[in-house]
């Protein structure tokens, strides 16, 4: 038989349904009503900073162990895929078929439901992971905190749109139970949560060592008798025992303004959150007009657009 709704109390029903619609990590059914979906819509960025971690440990280890920043990157992208079971995908592909259709509101929405994906979701899957994989291969100490603000990023687009005013397309569903339901003062409240976490992170990862320096117990770099991609000296490494050297990495945007790492991975990420959510803002506000409100498609589709957006402006500003 299956698990019968447990009662709990009310933040540890939210989180429960926060991780078990945000990962692929099974969790307890629990009782529902839309004051718990809407703690819940409001825990998302925190569930986005564990998946992000997650996510960095997969591209700074498999980076150390290769040799290689690409497959860390490909490995990286592909473990968030599997952690989230792939659903905000999916929703990005639903969504740029639904919009891409042409047809109005009720048929985008029924374009949206079907199982197959459509030539606008795949033309919009391949660019998003392709941007993805190339923006996190890059030589550098900071693409893991970049990693972990742009998932939590992604999740806050969510919480925004879960917002008191933001109407559900449908009747039922994941966007009939969580349209509406965080009020402005929560969204904001977490959103500074998120961007202190961040800070943190940025200020950590502008010390310098990598991020398997302080969650490993033994040196990757030394145990396989090379010089990783995130060491000391970055672009330069010993690979077949000769040496590679690609040269200075160009400096970002704020490198022009200051010297000062911790200031320049710090306001940078924050500028390249605020990107993220500005893109997803947009998104969420064509997705209304065009659909009538928000669907657990057009959530998806909000998680992977801020994601990415955050992640090119922290390339760019970073």
């Amino acid at each position: 038989m299956p698990d019968e709704p447990s009662r709990v109390s009310g933040a540890r029903a939210a989180w429960r349904l926060a991780v078990g619609t945000f990962t692929v990590f099974p969790v307890r059914p629990v009782d529902v009503d839309r004051a718990v979906a809407g703690r819940a819509m409001s825990l998302a960025p925190f569930v986005g900073v564990l998946l992000g971690l997650a996510a960095a440990v997969v591209l700074e280890a498999a980076g150390a162990v290769s040799g290689s920043p690409l497959l860390g990157a490909v490995l990286a992208v592909g473990a968030l895929a599997w952690l989230t079971r792939a659903l905000h995908l999916d929703g990005l592909a639903d969504l740029a078929d639904g919009l891409g259709s042409g047809k109005p509101a009720d048929g985008a929405l029924d374009v949206m439901k079907r199982s197959d994906i459509g030539p606008f979701g795949v033309v919009t899957l391949v660019i998003v992971l392709l941007v993805q994989v190339a923006v996190l291969s890059r030589d550098d100490t900071a693409a893991w905190v970049a990693l972990v603000a742009a998932v939590a990023t992604g999740r806050l687009a969510v919480t925004w749109a879960c917002r008191e005013g933001v109407p559900a397309a449908r009747p039922t569903g994941l966007g009939a139970l969580v349209a509406g339901t965080v009020r402005r003062g929560a969204a904001i409240t977490v959103t500074l949560a998120t961007a202190a976490v961040v800070v943190v992170l940025a200020l950590v990862a502008a010390a310098g060592p990598s991020l398997l320096d302080y969650c490993w117990p033994f040196d990757l770099r030394s145990t396989f008798g090379y010089t990783s991609y995130s060491g000391v000296a970055p672009y330069s490494e010993l690979t077949y025992g000769y040496s590679v050297d690609a040269g200075p990495r160009p400096a970002g945007l704020l490198h022009h303004l200051s010297d000062d790492p911790y200031l320049i991975t710090a306001a940078g990420l924050l500028l390249a959150m605020a990107a993220g959510l500005g893109a997803a803002a947009l998104l969420r506000r064509r997705a209304v007009r065009r659909l009538g409100g928000v669907t657990g498609d057009v959530l998806g589709a909000l998680v992977e657009t801020a994601t990415t957006v955050t992640l090119l402006a922290a390339v760019v500003l970073v």
